[in-house]
């Protein structure tokens, strides 16, 4: 907060306060500050009469080391917010938690417990009920046949705590404090192996039919297996029954497109959001970024969540690091970074996917909302507010909502441009199409934002699902809950070279073709789960977007090499040649068309119609997704676990930082 901003705040706009932030550090700042308080001082004393703002009795201990400019601004930012001075204090880098914590234990005669040698067998709560009194600030212990609670102070604790200190005196000797720190480094210590188990391995323990990692998961992928090799099979026989199978590989090619393009009529051009702007109504909001190798993209990546609008006192945000990622963690402790941020280590058990580390972090959040974000997204700053409008708006089934993917570095390649085309179809046409209607919507990989309770209840994501977004959304339809998609964007960095993109999107496929498979293992139970419409609406878009990527590219193969055969020239070719070459042509035309068209609807909705020319690349486009799709065939025979990263940081152009106001 800005010295003129808190003087506009407190009616002092005529002040002259310079440009000095709120933020610096005291000790560097304290003669600077002198003249302007003795300015300012009786206007805010009088503020604070007319408003009737008490002292804030949980900074009484820092008073005397704090200039009265400080003082008097955190009071008054905390009346706004409801919250404690100590938190805006600390939000605002004017001293640190441990700062606070050792002068409140000083002031108060209170113990200050590190608790390093605290024996996990004084806490005799069970390691569920252990994680969950992170979120509350308290623990209780038993030592040396005493009972004693030990508090970490949050949002308003330290003043209650005060309070009923007045109340009870004799309270304060069965009273320990601590810093959120101090208490985390506990929970974690006690309950590392229950966190690794709980995150790699709780959904298939606990719902196993709803886990990719279990035996039972890969019986539909065998006969989706059978019936690939029936297809090429008879594709390479060229018979009269082939007529007949090529026909329904048409129609399931058709039908994906086409229902892709049917969204046009389902949605419609985003109405504004008018976000929550009132600070004290907003709730603590949990941010997780899940990195791995990701040490040049950290700067940009840190920066992009200090700039989402909410307040700092009401952020809890994780980042979430392998363990051997030392180039990493090592970017990360150069950035210095307090609250609210936080690094979280990933457990080394079980498989190494991002689902897993955003399991590992979903246990500390304590926010009553959580948001996922990945290394290279730069978040519109208002889409914490804009989700919060959604939810108060929505019913008591919105579960999610999903921001709108966009790419940034759409320059950087014609491959690029096409991402960008893509993107937008599906991020501004098709999936606001299907949360108008309540269908079963496969989430983006990022800017996810749920209620933390449904998450967990839900049993996070999956972690040997390597799209897990898309599985977690498909899940959420079968609970009976829904997803909404907001007019909010996230910028994203998109691979510019073939090799690259060939790896991001033979996962995608794999992961499609892991949750078909793990919610095909008992259809009659996903029909009655999602209804016919949801039924027929998850097998064209889970598993109708490989098989349509594969179609292409058998259709593809047998009319090349039946051209180069000869057999489709005019002096060789029968009735039956020239009715596959019609399908072939028709189908592949078709598909062309319609996924063209649902790129220009969602370019102009974007407002990036100057990307509109290379969809005449769209052929070359569909050559490389069927590229992709096999090669997902092959990834899923011999590693179905394995993540293939995406290097980002790359990206040579902004689009974002290039316009004046991106599109929302």
């Amino acid at each position: 907060m800005a010295w003129r901003e808190f003087a506009v705040k407190a009616g002092l706009g005529g002040t002259d306060l310079g440009a000095v932030e709120l933020g610096d550090p005291v000790r560097s700042q304290r003669d600077a500050f002198e003249s302007t308080w003795r300015g300012i001082r009786p206007g805010f004393d009088a503020i604070r009469i007319r408003h009737r703002l008490a002292p804030c009795p949980e900074i009484d201990c820092v008073r005397h080391l704090i200039h009265p400019a400080h003082i008097a601004a955190a009071e008054l930012r905390a009346a706004e917010i409801r919250t404690g001075a100590d938190r805006v204090l600390i939000a605002e880098g004017i001293l640190t938690e441990h700062e606070y914590v050792h002068a409140f234990a000083f002031h108060h005669g209170i113990i200050l417990d590190t608790l390093a040698d605290v024996p996990r067998s004084a806490c005799t709560l069970n390691d569920e009920a252990l994680l969950e009194s992170l979120a509350n600030g308290l623990l209780p212990l038993c030592l040396n046949g005493e009972f004693i609670w030990i508090v970490a102070p949050w949002q308003l604790s330290a003043r209650f705590l005060l309070n009923h200190l007045q109340r009870h005196q004799q309270d304060r000797s069965r009273l320990r404090i601590t810093t959120m720190e101090w208490l985390r480094d506990f929970i974690h210590r006690e309950t590392d192996v229950a966190i690794a188990c709980k995150a790699a391995f709780d959904l298939r323990a606990t719902r196993p039919d709803l886990s990719a990692g279990t035996t039972r998961s890969r019986r539909p992928l065998a006969f989706f297996g059978v019936g690939l090799a029936v297809m090429l099979l008879l594709a390479g026989l060229q018979t009269s029954l082939t007529i007949v199978v090529d026909l329904a590989l048409a129609f399931i090619f058709l039908s994906w497109s086409g229902l892709r393009v049917f969204a046009i009529f389902l949605s419609s051009v985003p109405q504004q959001l008018a976000p929550v702007r009132d600070d004290a109504a907003l709730p603590l909001y949990s941010v997780i970024a899940a990195i791995y190798n990701e040490a040049e993209s950290v700067p940009a990546l840190i920066e992009a969540l200090k700039r989402i609008d909410y307040p700092r006192e009401r952020l809890d945000i994780k980042i979430v690091v392998e363990r051997d990622d030392t180039l990493t963690r090592h970017a990360l402790n150069q950035l210095n970074l307090a609250a609210p941020f936080e690094i979280v280590v990933a457990p080394s058990a079980g498989p190494r996917t991002k689902p897993k580390a955003l399991n590992a972090a979903l246990p500390f959040s304590r926010g009553q909302y959580v948001v996922v974000y990945d290394a290279e997204d730069r978040p519109d700053p208002l889409q914490l507010r804009i989700a919060l409008a959604a939810f108060e708006s929505g019913d008591v089934r919105l579960a999610c909502v999903q921001a709108r993917l966009t790419i940034d570095n759409t320059e950087d390649s014609w491959l690029t441009r096409l991402f960008t085309a893509e993107y937008a179809g599906l991020f501004d046409v098709f999936l606001p199409g299907l949360a108008a209607f309540r269908m079963p919507l496969p989430l983006g990989g990022t800017s996810n934002h749920f209620h933390t309770a449904t998450l967990r209840k839900l049993g996070g994501w999956d972690p040997y699902n390597v799209t897990e977004d898309a599985d977690l959304g498909i899940r959420l339809a079968r609970m009976g809950l829904h997803t909404t998609v907001i007019p909010s964007s996230t910028h994203e960095e998109a691979p510019a070279r073939v090799a690259a993109w060939i790896k991001q999107r033979s996962r995608w496929f794999k992961g499609y073709l892991q949750t078909w498979a793990v919610h095909m293992h008992n259809p009659l139970k996903l029909w009655h789960d999602l209804g016919a419409a949801g039924f027929v609406v998850f097998q064209m878009v889970v598993g109708g977007a490989v098989l349509a990527a594969l179609v292409h590219g058998v259709f593809i193969g047998v009319l090349t090499w039946q051209l180069a055969s000869g057999l489709f020239w005019p002096a060789k070719s029968g009735v039956l040649e020239m009715m596959f070459l019609g399908l072939y042509v028709t189908t592949l035309t078709m598909g062309y068309v319609l996924s063209a068209l649902l790129g220009f609807i969602g370019l102009s909705r974007r407002r990036a119609l100057d990307s509109v020319w290379y969809l005449i690349w769209t052929p070359l486009y569909w050559l490389l997704l069927s590229t992709a799709a096999w090669y997902a065939i092959y990834q899923l025979i011999r590693a179905p676990y394995h993540w293939e990263k995406t290097q980002h940081g790359l990206a040579r152009n902004s689009r974002r930082a290039m316009s004046k106001e991106a599109y929302k």
